[in-house]
């Protein structure tokens, strides 16, 4: 029987997992391997706006051949995490950030903006029915992956009449195995996440398929992770390839690279900011050359170096390899600013310390 939940239409999955085998998945969690019994969603078109808001089981889609986004790429996404608090109760970490975000990205690839009741409305519709997702176990989440895509079928380069608004979930370990490590991070040669007045400050699926080969590369070279200068110079830090950077010096001031607009405005990169400034920490945002960072690792005057984002959270960087440079970060280990960041960061987002932000939203989610 469907019911509605802040305007989605709900109509439960003929046929979920049994409990039993839901049980065993939450047991054993991988990143991006098991998603939930249902999806949220919505459509927009020219002539009707948003419409058809609904909750479905989750299942393939049916795409148009001629499907705008198939030919010219038009699509953004999101991510962010439900977490399960020792009560049982169900939080978001600044949903309202991602739903803005989300606009912003929409406005850039020229597609419609959704607003942020109905992004944060498909979120609470589809825990409605899926709550019982959300794991418990420590360094555990449900991921959730908004998307939105041109799903017009049509060749012609313009912006698409049809679109479809998608909400999925999964539950989620770690996203790197082995729990927190410090990671070593390639340095892209001759390749570049995005350029000045290009889509780097989107979540857009292009800026990613333009990291793969540069990462392809990284894992063959024994590294977990590639880290992109700027496409103008390529002497200057950016990003990399799903995640910000922090520079620690060892008098204790931070460095991050300044958002130009080539770079993601990263949820988790300005809470780290927040939470760091109010312990009086100096954090410099500027270009960080990296000539800068080899010399600061080789003299000891960069003592640590971490990378954020919401599916890492916040990550160790051991070690920086190119085909000209091979250095490690201090001792190779996590150090303290790093490990004490991310422990009061995840400490709120999992309620095991005041939030004294307003960051965590609590959702009514099933059981």
């Amino acid at each position: 029987m469907s019911s509605s939940v802040h305007g989605f239409t709900v109509t439960p999955s003929a046929s979920p997992r049994p409990e039993a085998e839901r049980t065993e998945i939450l047991r054993h969690l991988n990143f991006g391997k098991e998603f939930t019994d249902h999806m949220a969603g919505a459509t927009w078109s020219k002539e009707q706006g948003w419409h058809n808001r609904r909750v479905e089981a989750y299942g393939p889609l049916q795409l148009e051949p001629a499907s705008a986004v198939l030919h010219y790429a038009q699509e953004i996404f999101e991510g962010l995490k439900a977490y399960r608090w020792q009560d049982g109760s169900v939080w978001l970490f600044r949903p309202e950030q991602n739903a803005e975000r989300f606009q912003r990205s929409a406005a850039r690839i020229a597609l419609p903006e959704l607003s942020v009741e109905d992004f944060l409305g498909s979120i609470e519709a589809l825990l409605s029915v899926d709550g019982a997702w959300v794991p418990g176990a420590d360094e555990s989440s449900l991921y959730l992956r908004p998307f939105m895509f041109a799903s017009e079928a049509f060749l012609g380069v313009r912006p698409a009449a049809v679109v479809e608004y998608l909400l999925i979930s999964g539950p989620v370990g770690p996203y790197f195995p082995g729990g927190v490590k410090p990671v070593s991070i390639w340095v892209a040669q001759g390749f570049h996440r995005a350029g000045p007045g290009g889509t780097g400050a989107a979540k857009f699926g292009g800026n990613y398929a333009a990291s793969l080969l540069p990462q392809q590369q990284a894992f063959e070279r024994g590294c977990q992770q590639v880290l992109f200068t700027d496409a103008a110079t390529g002497m200057y830090l950016e990003e990399l390839g799903g995640m910000n950077i922090f520079v620690v010096r060892k008098d204790g001031t931070l460095e991050t690279p300044r958002l130009t607009g080539t770079i993601l405005e990263g949820i988790t990169r300005e809470s780290v900011i927040t939470l760091l400034e109010e312990d009086s920490v100096k954090i410099v945002e500027k270009n960080i050359s990296l000539a800068e960072v080899r010399d600061g690792v080789e003299s000891g005057d960069i003592a640590e170096v971490f990378a954020c984002g919401t599916a890492a959270v916040v990550t160790p960087i051991g070690r920086f390899a190119s085909p000209d440079f091979d250095v490690t970060v201090g001792d190779g280990t996590a150090g303290e600013v790093t490990l004490n960041i991310r422990k009061r960061l995840t400490d709120i987002q999992y309620g095991r310390a005041e939030d004294p932000y307003g960051w965590m939203r609590r959702v009514e989610a099933s059981s």
